[in-house]
């Protein structure tokens, strides 16, 4: 069945309730355009939208409103202009409740899925820096537009932590087995030219403002197609990823469990969050 048209009351409606959840939890802005149906996607969690539990709930959270209401599309970007996403907490890594660490990557996974499959048309608009959890939700997106003098890739392994396998299917989907295979062993943060080099993303803009426009023109590239049929065919496309992960959604955390909880592993990142404080410092 294909999706209704929206009447300028309807998309009023949505707009003022999800405005309104967003400034009741504040940690994600959801604006809906009235005359588009698009709908802006802030991640609102200071200083650098580290991707704690909070957080990524409320992520999914938002997905599920958006496909509730039936919007047309979304733009996914950041407050700030520095940092997109820092990407996983690292204080939910740090000598952690083994149930809530749990919870935390379990809900990673449930937000990649819902990003990866959403039924509407995703632009990442990367305004800052994106490693890590950042890239996943750039990658995650269709389409990605990036601002220059910004990095973004998955650098798990440099911190110690193993790119999990669904990670690793998205980055392949996107640049290509052999340059996510490099990438994703060797950590590597692609510059903004590299990265549109590579395929990580697929063009680049001056400032957020001139990304938007960009983001918007990519949008509307669907307005005269069937909502059913692009949805259909982009779900085809993506389900069999999904639903593999599913399958091996319990391996796959306790291999992180078993990773995070490790003492060789904690040391290490005490010694990463100290110097982190020294160059703070600094």
């Amino acid at each position: 069945m294909l999706r209704p048209i929206f009447s300028p009351t309807r998309l009023f409606s949505i707009h003022r309730a999800l405005c309104s959840k967003a400034a009741t939890n504040g940690l994600v802005l959801t604006d809906v355009d009235i005359k588009t149906g698009y709908a802006k996607v802030t991640l609102n969690r200071a200083p650098v939208n580290g991707l704690n539990l909070e957080l990524i709930t409320e992520v999914s959270r938002t997905i599920d409103d958006l496909e509730r209401e039936n919007v047309k599309g979304m733009l996914l970007t950041s407050f700030s202009d520095k940092v997109f996403c820092a990407g996983l907490e690292l204080t939910e890594m740090v000598n952690p409740n083994p149930d809530r660490l749990q919870a935390v990557w379990t809900s990673l996974q449930d937000m990649w899925a819902k990003v990866y499959g959403c039924s509407f048309p995703s632009v990442a608009i990367v305004n800052g820096h994106a490693p890590a959890g950042g890239c996943l939700l750039a990658i995650g997106c269709e389409y990605r537009i990036m601002c220059p003098n910004f990095i973004i890739g998955l650098n798990e392994t440099a911190l110690g932590i193993v790119v999990p396998p669904w990670l690793q299917i998205t980055m392949r989907n996107t640049i290509g087995a052999r340059e996510s295979e490099i990438g994703c062993t060797k950590g590597t943060l692609y510059s903004s030219e590299q990265a549109l080099k590579v395929g990580l993303v697929d063009e680049l803009a001056n400032n957020k403002e001139e990304a938007m426009a960009k983001a918007i023109g990519f949008l509307n590239t669907f307005k005269n197609m069937s909502p059913y049929a692009r949805s259909a065919t982009k779900l085809m496309l993506r389900n069999r990823d999904i639903e593999d992960m599913k399958r091996y959604r319990e391996d796959d955390t306790n291999r992180f469990m078993n990773n995070v909880m490790n003492p060789e592993f904690q040391q290490g990142l005490a010694v990463y969050l100290q110097s982190l404080k020294q160059r703070k410092a600094k």
